[in-house]
């Protein structure tokens, strides 16, 4: 064998690993719930998961390699997810790392990323304890809990109605929403007081009468939409109408077939809708349905959104080096079909917020922000002696 030849088998020899290395996939782990109790509502994040690395994949991957999702099940025990997402760092070499379903699944995942330093994307965790002011790693895609009722708020201020009473189920998620308006209020001019009810509370009157009593002008409520509908019931056997009427659960599609046209001209609280007129969300809604055959929800669009946060991070980092594409998400301005992406110092999303729909026609209308908007909003809340019979 030539010298020549002995040095171009040595050489190839050298970047053969290299070589390796660069045509290796791109691992993504993330824990969701494919089993138990959480394993029906997780799908649509894990169909999600899987459009997007469809997308990326078409797209070429992230950094000319091909983007490999590996998944693992938590049997729908939030307690397992830490351990889990430590397997995916360890064991499974994962790359980047998607978060799991809710807040108390994502504290887990969050406890691990942080004690090994790994970037996780924080892809349904809303509330406050799931994106806590230390982190560094840990970044939030879903807007917070604590700016639900911002969009509320904000029409209220421009229709003048000054006086506004917050209603609220008795739980750690409406209460955390509650307590975000609440706080928001006088700084927009607001005069807001806040009621608490008890879970499966079926009669709303006595709130009512306090409602009546103070004046206000616009009755904003965090809960479920069976909540939501039994009020618009005693609004109605009582005849009673504020000016403005919201409510978290009135954007369920639940809250329109229990009312039918009584459910007309209430404004629901949503974190996204399908007519969203942001950055990719048509091709997403279309792909959504010509792969899986069903409509996306605003967990499906969380999910999505998370993938394509991250794919901006790596392409704008240029490498999947931990701190190098910490410190691209820190300052990543972008948007993605939920909206917008932009983080506080703790990684705590401060672009997404919730949409205003109105039922309108028996259809959710976005009516805020006006930017998205798709119809205008419809106020004041009709009197019930003034409504008609939808044609």
């Amino acid at each position: 064998m030539t010298l020549l030849a002995q040095l171009w088998i040595a050489v190839f020899l050298a970047l053969t690993p290299a070589i390796a290395r660069a045509q290796a996939p791109v691992v993504v782990g993330a824990v969701v719930s494919q089993s138990g109790i959480l394993a029906d509502l997780a799908a649509d994040l894990r169909k999600a998961l899987l459009l997007w690395q469809e997308d990326a994949n078409a797209a070429g991957g992230l950094l000319g390699r091909r983007v490999e999702l590996r998944l693992l099940d938590d049997r729908s025990e939030s307690g397992s997810v830490r351990a889990l997402y430590e397997q995916l760092i360890r064991d499974d070499r994962a790359d980047l790392l998607l978060g799991p379903l809710g807040s108390a699944a994502t504290l887990g995942a969050a406890a691990a990323a942080e004690a090994e330093r790994r970037v996780l994307l924080n892809t349904s965790g809303a509330a406050r304890a799931a994106q806590r002011a230390g982190f560094r790693y840990v970044f939030q895609v879903p807007a917070p809990f604590s700016e639900y009722g911002t969009a509320a708020l904000q029409l209220a201020r421009r229709m003048d109605y000054r006086r506004v009473l917050i209603v609220a189920r008795n739980d750690p998620v409406a209460r955390e929403m509650a307590d975000g308006a609440l706080a928001a209020s006088p700084a927009l001019g607001l005069q807001a007081t806040l009621e608490l009810y008890a879970p499966r509370t079926d009669d709303f009157a006595p709130i009512l009468g306090k409602a009546r009593a103070s004046g206000a002008q616009a009755w904003i409520t965090f809960g479920l939409a069976t909540d939501a509908a039994q009020m618009v019931q005693d609004f109605r056997r009582l005849a009673y109408a504020p000016a403005m009427f919201v409510a978290q659960g009135a954007a369920d599609t639940q809250f329109v077939k229990r009312l039918g046209q009584d459910a007309e001209q209430a404004m629901g609280l949503s974190p996204w809708e399908r007519t969203l007129r942001t950055r990719g969300n048509s091709r997403f809604v279309e792909g959504y349905l010509r792969k899986w055959s069903a409509e996306p929800t605003a967990l499906a669009a969380q999910g999505y959104a998370a993938g394509k946060v991250l794919e901006e991070a790596v392409r704008r980092a240029g490498s999947l080096e931990q701190e190098t594409l910490r410190a691209a998400l820190a300052a990543l301005r972008t948007e993605t079909p939920l909206g917008g992406y932009e983080v506080d110092h703790g990684g705590g999303q401060r672009a997404a917020r919730p949409l205003l729909v109105q039922i309108q026609n028996g259809r959710r209308e976005i009516v805020w922000p006006e930017s998205f908007a798709t119809a205008k909003w419809q106020l004041p809340y009709p009197r019930w002696e003034e409504r008609g019979i939808l044609r």
